[in-house]
């Protein structure tokens, strides 16, 4: 072993919710990171029960253990980017905050996870309300599909334009994920300060699928790690996901799993 020798890969830091599925959450951040040739260090902030089903119930972990956590690594390694997942209620939301602030300077994707695919909350209290006052202020670009963007937006009926018109006094930039519609043709949009909005298509697959939003918003966190321009990074993380999305599988009775990394990775 060689002293001192630098990480081949750039950090990325998930703080995320557990999936025993393996289909969203925690795993889908690692393995998403990993296919963009990154290193993932998972902070675990809530454990649920879930399959590819739906989820009945979950547990958000407490504030200190998830800080000890994450203050672990980031004293350790040199952190290139930060991923949020599930937190699940407004104290975690707080917590976050706390380790936001002391690193400022770090890239941040924020995927305001607030229900499972299968419909099931993941979220108590207003974590929504917090998330959008809190933390969309401070993300280099947050995540949400439609329903989501809905529920931070506080517009039950809401187009993607109309949250965005919301959600942008808070953002930096936003991208509103489109997989919740039924056209026939996905429309992802970007929305920046600039006023300008960038539009990503892609067709719709049949199915429903289970961690697509974690693996988005990972992806998205290991491209800004690598260095890549936002715009360019939202572009390749999209295509990516569309292709764990095309070769996924049905290992449950309910949606389908992203096939994140290749059948040949670890041969």
């Amino acid at each position: 072993m060689i002293a001192n020798n630098p990480p081949s890969r750039p950090i990325v830091l998930c703080l995320s919710g557990h999936d025993p599925s393996g289909g969203a959450g925690i795993q889908a951040d690692i393995e998403a990171i990993l296919a963009q040739q990154c290193h993932a260090a998972p902070t675990v902030t809530a454990l649920t029960v879930q399959n590819t089903v739906n989820v009945s119930d979950f547990r958000v972990l407490d504030r200190d253990w998830v800080l000890a956590q994450a203050n672990a690594v980031l004293s350790d390694m040199p952190v290139a980017a930060i991923k949020l997942g599930m937190l699940g209620n407004i104290e975690m939301v707080d917590t976050i905050l706390e380790l936001i602030h002391q690193h400022p300077h770090l890239p941040l994707v924020c995927d305001p996870v607030l229900t499972a695919g299968g419909g099931g909350s993941l979220g108590k209290d207003d974590v929504g309300y917090a998330i959008r006052e809190k933390l969309l202020p401070l993300a280099t670009i947050s995540t949400p599909n439609l329903p989501e963007a809905r529920i931070l937006a506080e517009l039950p009926e809401g187009s993607a334009d109309q949250c965005a018109e919301v959600l942008m006094n808070y953002s930096k930039n936003l991208l509103i994920k489109g997989g919740h519609a039924t056209d026939p043709i996905i429309s992802n949009r970007l929305y920046s300060q600039s006023k300008e909005t960038l539009i990503f298509t892609c067709q719709r697959l049949p199915g429903n699928f289970h961690g697509s939003g974690c693996t988005l918003a990972s992806a998205l966190a290991g491209r800004l790690a690598l260095g890549e321009e936002l715009a360019s990074a939202v572009k390749t993380a999209l295509d990516y996901t569309w292709r764990t999305l095309r070769d996924a599988e049905a290992p449950g009775h309910g949606q389908y799993i992203p096939r994140r990394l290749p059948l040949d990775f670890c041969s």
